[in-house]
C-alpha cells in the first residue's frame, strides 16, 4: 500500500444505477405542505425533498390508510 495517493489522476464517474433508483415526477402541493416539510427538513438537517420521500416510503411500506377517506 502506497503511503500517498493522488487523487487527482482519479476519474469521477455517474453511478449507471441512480436513475433506476427515483424516478423525477410533477407534482403539486400546497404552499404550507412545502413549508412545513422544509422547517421539519432544517431542523433534522435533510433536503426537504429527501423528506417527503422518506415519509412516503414509510407510508407504502406500512400501508398506512388514510383515516378520514371513507
Amino acid at each position: 500500500m502506497r503511503a500517498e495517493y493522488d487523487l487527482a489522476k482519479l476519474k469521477g464517474q455517474r453511478n449507471p444505477y441512480a436513475k433506476a433508483l427515483k424516478k423525477q415526477v410533477t407534482i403539486r402541493l400546497g404552499m404550507d405542505v412545502i413549508d412545513y416539510f422544509k422547517s421539519m427538513a432544517d431542523k433534522v438537517g435533510v433536503p426537504y425533498q429527501s423528506l417527503i420521500n422518506i415519509y412516503l416510503r414509510d407510508c407504502a411500506e406500512h400501508h398506512r390508510k388514510l383515516e378520514w377517506a371513507a
